[in-house]
């Protein structure tokens, strides 16, 4: 019988305050680390403009690739025909025109603008609003976020094409 008694004060498991502590931590570091993994859809946003940014760089250098073999890569107007559409150009790249870019690449499921100058293509149904708080190369604020830009080549400088990071403002 005194075998058995010792036997049972060896056998101890988790008490019930050991088992809340645990249960408590867990539950510290799944509402710490689970907004990075479920909110992903910034990210995924953010990754679909940088693909745009890279389409247009792409594009741009098809086409300059295309006006340096026909000649006209220093003229500050001239067209090109690309896959039998006629685009034009500026110093051998394309221009802002948004029809020009239609005919140069896919771009399906985003929408296009241009103004100053600038033409942007953002995730459709979330065109930001840039007024005077952007300019290319430049991170936006407040609503002018999410989206890839074009400015046209000049006489002195190629073509600045880039992207705006997808960030939905916090109520902080």
């Amino acid at each position: 019988m005194k075998n058995s008694m010792k036997i049972k004060a060896n056998q101890q498991g988790f008490t019930l305050i050991e088992l809340v502590v645990v249960i408590v931590i867990l539950a510290i570091l799944a509402v710490t680390a689970a907004p990075k993994f479920i909110d992903l859809q910034d990210d995924a946003r953010t990754a679909t403009v940088a693909g745009m940014s890279g389409a247009l760089k792409s594009a741009s250098a098809l086409v300059h690739s295309k006006s340096l073999v026909t000649g006209n890569e220093g003229d500050p107007t001239a067209t090109i025909d690309v896959s039998g559409s006629e685009v034009n150009i500026i110093y051998g790249y394309p221009t802002d025109a948004i029809n020009d870019w239609a005919n140069i690449l896919d771009s399906d499921g985003f929408e296009a603008s241009s103004t100053d100058g600038v033409l942007i293509f953002y995730p459709e149904g979330n065109a930001p609003t840039l007024g005077t708080i952007w300019a290319p190369g430049d991170d936006a604020e407040g609503d002018a976020k999410c989206f890839a830009y074009y400015v046209p080549a000049t006489e002195d400088t190629t073509p600045v094409i880039g992207s705006v990071e997808c960030v939905v403002a916090s109520s902080e």
